[in-house]
């Protein structure tokens, strides 16, 4: 049950069986599949383990309906397939036999890629934050040849406002509550809003932390999951990565951005910008767990999610976050 009381919703999405899920990617590929069929890990969409009868991996994606427009979804798979002509690591999609990379079954869109192994970091050395500087430098130059047709764009005017206004819009919270969020969400949006001016936005991954990253022995480090895919600040794609705050991450910048600087300039003052994405980054997990509830009736994440305590928590780390921003601020003025 979720926090208004209704049932959680069941559709064609979540009556997936691994006979559909094999039949699709069978008739898609025009290629014959083993019986093997394991789910994997995700928390929006469904994914699947599959294997070929010539022995090759695969790893079948269904997006939730709702979430992202077929336009958005196809401008993920134009972002892999331009950075994959460039040669750099990512997973693209496979083409299926109409030469498309997006499949349907009913209002269901999913994709086939390969299989592909590798293990993640959560820290780095120094030779490897060169690397991701180089990786990342090498795909923001992709990122920025044109803009997508229907993605976000992450800034706090806009993709912030709107995740807050659907938070405030849903019954989310106590309503006693409502107001001070508001106020909250308000002044910080007032506050970090003309930092954002005059940044240029690109094609970025979005959510680039080091669980989106694989590693590959005698290769390099693979980009993986562009679902978050959106247009904003090149800084996004880095920030999470870093071990702290960015005062306590200035060796970890400069010896990434040697790395990037290598393929692509940098523009030095949107550092500033890493504690301001940090507070979006509250409201916008704050806005998916809410998304969870209204589409699931339930979240597979914070358990005591729409409690007093829960919104407390979250108001909490904004206040603490909103005042760090203005002593950063003042040390730079």
């Amino acid at each position: 049950m979720n926090i208004s009381g209704k049932p959680k919703q069941q559709t064609a999405f979540h009556r997936l069986t691994p006979d559909n899920v094999i039949t699709l990617v069978e008739k898609g590929l025009d290629r014959r599949c083993t019986n093997l069929c394991r789910p994997l890990i995700s928390y929006i969409n469904r994914v699947y383990e599959l294997l070929a009868e010539d022995g090759s991996g695969l790893v079948a994606k269904f997006y939730r309906p709702g979430r992202w427009s077929k336009e958005a979804l196809q401008d993920e798979h134009d972002f892999l397939i331009e950075l994959a002509g460039q040669e750099i690591p990512v997973i693209a999609p496979l083409v299926f036999r109409d030469g498309s990379t997006l499949g349907s079954h009913g209002n269901i869109c999913f994709a086939v890629f390969p299989k592909t192994g590798g293990r993640s970091f959560d820290e780095y050395n120094d030779d490897q934050w060169l690397e991701l500087g180089r990786l990342l430098g090498r795909t923001h130059n992709v990122g920025a040849l044109h803009l997508p047709k229907d993605r976000l764009t992450m800034a706090p005017d806009r993709s912030t406002r709107q995740q807050v206004d659907y938070i405030l819009a849903g019954c989310f919270m106590p309503e006693d509550m409502l107001d001070g969020f508001k106020k909250l969400t308000d002044a910080l949006i007032n506050e970090i809003s003309p930092l954002f001016k005059n940044t240029r936005m690109i094609r970025i991954h979005g959510d680039c932390h080091f669980s989106n990253l694989i590693y590959r022995p005698g290769e390099s480090f693979y980009l993986i999951d562009f679902d978050d895919m959106v247009v904003g600040p090149p800084v996004q794609d880095f920030w999470m990565l870093l071990p702290g705050h960015r005062e306590d991450s200035q060796a970890e910048i400069e010896i990434f951005l040697e790395g990037y600087e290598m393929f692509r300039d940098f523009d030095w003052s949107s550092l500033q910008l890493i504690e301001p994405l940090r507070a979006m980054r509250y409201i916008h997990y704050t806005a998916w767990c809410a998304y969870q509830f209204a589409k699931d009736g339930e979240t597979r994440v914070d358990e005591d999610f729409g409690s007093r305590q829960y919104w407390q928590t979250q108001m909490a780390d904004l206040k603490d976050q909103l005042e760090l921003i203005k002593n950063e601020k003042a040390r730079e003025c």
